[in-house]
């Protein structure tokens, strides 16, 4: 044997080392196993591997990068690498074999991602551009950069089954999807954004495979455990067998370590269950950090329970992520923008209050009962500071559990969603993007997915069931207008495009301006760590005051409702610091973004137009001659 297992990168795959490549795969389910590998112009070669005591079987062959490969499990059954590389033709499909060592990366100097002053975008990859692949998205990089992007979080590429999907139904979790490009496309796109100063983090699925193409139990059912319950499919086990775990775990750091990514967003946490004495999403962030060396590596999860153990530290109990999703800031910022409070809308009210307690707070259910859900929502993390939570107005499920994927600036007042994009992108919170919210794109965004015929009905079937908790979205009309997913029609509908930025340029100005304001005002930059007071005005408009010592303080004054005077101000949070003034920093109802113009500022009292949002920053009175 040429390559030993203890020089391996994984401890399964197939891997290269000169003209030979050693094979390495668990499958205690199996009496025999072979390799067989197909070169492109020569008679296959099969070699049978060795199995070992704990299950995995190896041996080593003569081959090249691009050679396929089956594993013949039994004698009988071929079937692709549990931790194939790639898949040319999908899941269903030979393995090939890929030298990761081959590209030329030019990011040595990328020192990672820190845990704040971060801007997060929401990217899916078919839907970014017109050819859906990473190519084509690396031309855009450079008009996200310019936007004030700084962290790019890429929807699921692992390989998944059919033509098109959300990428949340992997099965070949080692394997970049052929859909989008070929390996060294996907490292090309994360050097490029390097270049340009944006990091990348990628959105992973550990709490379920797909339904079609996943061949994990042909090897060891081990893999998969009925101890536990999920909405997506079986469980994972990670409480079973080591290399069970292992095979997840390592799949984290790969790719860290070969794409280069710079951390991971770790989907629906709730059902990556395990009662191990670690948990196994403590062992994926801890491979994640050892992954990235001496880079920084950032990890995001999605919590809907809400649960602050996941950030925080180890040293207190914790699972050492860097920030949560949080889904209370965006539905109390729906039932404001829309009115719509059905469903999981019902516990918000969009009130004054609420968007001053998820400044203030991070989450607004820390205990409480919660009446959608007949339960206690949350735990409290009054602990976490604000760039622990990740804050946003749209994001691929949101924007597509409305009965037509439609963007809320077609769901909302122009005015009031010029208003709440302030709050969201100067608040505490790390801010996120969805592809083309920043442009108002006219794209909708929906729910796609394309597997073997025969689960097309349940699918259909699925989504509308998912639709109807919409007790709006049970109309008959309705009901009879929803797209369907399995349609390739609706796929190419939800693709972006890119001239919507000039064309829709008020909306691109405002996103962009923001987001330079984030950056460059020292005082909302510290924000992320100390936090905003607030206090309520009236019944739709509400204060957030900034304090920054040297640097001045500032008050963003959002007013939701009709032209606001404020005469008298007995609101101490609006006094100015001794020996200041307030002077207007930025306005939502400025004419580059389409609004009607900034009013006078008074010198007597506060004048806050209807649906609008200001910013003030103080300075000293000119002294007194």
């Amino acid at each position: 044997m040429t390559v030993e297992s203890s020089a391996r990168r994984l401890s399964a795959g197939v891997e290269l080392s000169g003209k030979r490549a050693h094979a390495r795969v668990w499958a205690p389910a199996c009496r025999s196993l072979d390799i067989v590998v197909e070169p492109p112009s020569a008679e296959s070669r099969i070699i049978q591997l060795t199995r070992d005591a704990d299950g995995f079987f190896e041996g080593s062959i003569d081959a090249r990068p691009g050679d396929r490969y089956w594993f013949r499990l039994n004698a009988t059954t071929m079937r692709p690498d549990p931790a194939s590389r790639f898949q040319p033709d999908g899941p269903h499909g030979p393995s090939e074999i890929v030298d990761p060592s081959t590209f030329a990366w030019s990011d040595t100097q990328w020192a990672g991602v820190r845990p704040d002053g971060q801007v997060l975008y929401e990217l899916h990859v078919g839907t970014f551009t017109r050819e859906g692949t990473w190519r084509a998205a690396m031309n855009e990089l450079p008009a996200l950069a310019d936007l004030g992007v700084t962290v790019i979080e890429m929807m699921p590429v692992a390989e998944f089954a059919g033509r098109f999907g959300w990428g949340y139904d992997g099965v070949d979790l080692y394997a970049p999807t052929h859909l989008y490009g070929r390996p060294d496309d996907l490292r090309a796109f994360v050097d490029r954004a390097h270049a340009l100063g944006v990091g990348v983090i990628l959105d992973v699925v550990y709490n379920h495979v797909g339904p079609d193409g996943n061949y994990l139990s042909d090897y060891a059912p081990e893999y998969f455990t009925d101890r536990y319950r999920n909405d997506w499919g079986q469980a994972l086990n990670f409480e079973g067998p080591a290399p069970a775990r292992m095979f997840f775990v390592e799949n984290a750091g790969y790719w860290i370590d070969e794409f280069h990514f710079d951390g991971l967003r770790l989907d629906a946490t709730q059902d990556i269950h395990d009662a191990s004495a670690e948990h196994v999403i403590a062992s994926i962030v801890r491979r994640v950090r050892r992954a990235a060396g001496s880079r920084r590596a950032y990890v995001v999860a999605e919590n809907e329970p809400q649960h602050p153990q996941v950030v925080r530290p180890e040293s207190a109990g914790g699972y050492g992520a860097d920030a949560l999703w949080n889904d209370d800031f965006h539905h109390t910022s729906i039932v404001a923008l829309t009115g719509i409070r059905e469903a999981y809308y019902t516990d918000y009210k969009g009130s004054p209050q609420e968007f001053i307690s998820a400044a203030k707070y991070g989450y607004l259910y820390q205990g409480q009962w919660y009446q959608w859900q007949k339960k206690r929502r949350g735990e409290p993390d009054l602990d976490l500071p604000g760039h622990a939570f990740v804050s946003y107005l749209e994001n691929h499920d949101q924007v597509a559990n409305t009965p037509f994927g439609r963007r809320l600036h077609q769901l909302s007042s122009p005015a009031r969603l010029r208003a709440l994009t302030a709050v969201a992108l100067l608040g505490p919170a790390t801010p996120m993007l969805f592809q083309g919210q920043e442009f108002a794109a006219s794209a909708p965004f929906l729910y796609f997915a394309d597997h073997k015929a025969e689960l097309n009905e349940s699918i259909r079937t699925g989504r509308r069931d998912f639709l109807a908790q919409f007790p709006s979205i049970k109309d008959p009309e309705v009901v009879s207008l929803l797209p369907s997913p399995v349609d390739p029609a609706t796929f190419e509908r939800c693709k972006l495009d890119p001239s919507e930025r000039e064309r829709h340029g008020t909306m691109y100005a405002l996103h962009r301006d923001l987001l330079a304001l984030r950056k460059s005002d020292p005082v909302i930059r510290r924000s992320a760590h100390q936090r905003p007071d607030g206090a309520v005005l009236s019944s739709t408009a509400f204060l957030l005051r900034y304090r920054g010592g040297v640097d001045g303080d500032r008050v963003l004054v959002v007013n939701l409702g009709c032209d606001l005077d404020l005469l008298p101000i007995p609101e101490p949070l609006l006094a100015p610091p001794a020996q200041n003034q307030w002077v207007l920093e930025w306005s939502s109802a400025s004419v580059r973004y389409g609004g009607q113009g900034r009013a006078p500022f008074p010198d007597d009292h506060l004048h806050i137009p209807g649906d609008t949002a200001v910013l003030l920053m103080s300075e000293p009175l000119a002294a007194e001659s």
